[in-house]
């Protein structure tokens, strides 16, 4: 009888831990691995091997920042893609509602609209980003990486870069 109450108790505690972590994870923060060579060198600097990635980086995505959309130009976001919605993305806000942008390869100045933002990668020859798709809603916007917390030679706050000579806003 004791085997039962000391694996029920267990039990219990388990899914209390479970659920918790379950809330933190969805409405304060989460950490998340970073693919892929787009936001190279500010994550995964050394993308780019002959056997593929050498090592993801993880980062600690904080979702304060969605109560009021309270991002600025710099800052390096979580987004869900809008061709794909099972895709997570990770790039840099580059200009928020109202800005003017220009584009790099066209030379094209775009005006963001309202509820949007314009994200683009570090690396701008192998990221898909606004200049694939256009403005990105913020309704897609899952956080914002505040630190890298992989590998433990990285360990950091994330360096916020802000645009220069891109971005108008009036």
């Amino acid at each position: 009888m004791a085997n039962r109450s000391l694996v029920w108790n267990v039990a219990k505690k388990c899914f209390t831990l479970g659920i918790i972590g379950v809330t933190i994870s969805d409405r304060y923060a989460s950490v998340v691995p970073i693919r892929g060579a787009s936001m190279s060198p500010t994550f995964n600097p050394r993308a780019t091997s002959l056997a593929g990635p050498v090592s993801d980086d993880y980062v600690l995505v904080e979702k304060f920042c969605l109560d009021k959309f309270q991002f600025s130009p710099g800052d390096v976001i979580v987004y869900r893609s809008p061709s794909n919605y099972k895709e997570k993305h990770v790039k840099r806000v580059i200009a928020l509602p109202g800005d003017w942008v220009g584009t790099r390869q066209t030379y094209d100045v775009v005006k963001v609209p309202e509820g949007h933002c314009w994200v683009e990668g570090d690396n701008s020859d192998c990221s898909m980003d606004s200049r694939s798709f256009g403005p990105i809603p913020m309704g897609l916007i899952q956080g914002r990486v505040s630190h890298i917390v992989w590998p433990p030679q990285r360990i950091g706050a994330v360096e916020r870069i802000y645009p220069q000579g891109r971005v108008k806003s009036y």
